[in-house]
């Protein structure tokens, strides 16, 4: 079984596949079964569920 990764809000996460506008860096901004996270390049928003988002993380940086 893999391991879950803690998402926290405020958390900076660099996903494996850039956004459309070209920007890799998301900030977590709610916690759930499904993540919301904004993209820091054109600030849109999207809810992804966790098993996808999980998937998808190549690091997390703890903003604290």
């Amino acid at each position: 079984m893999a391991k879950l990764i803690d998402f926290r809000i405020g958390d900076v996460l660099t996903l494996r596949k850039p956004h459309p506008c070209g920007g890799f860096q998301w900030d977590v901004v709610r916690l759930g079964a499904d993540v919301g996270v904004v993209c820091r390049t054109c600030r849109r928003r999207v809810l992804l569920p966790r098993s996808e988002l999980e998937r998808r993380v190549k690091s997390v940086d703890r903003t604290e």
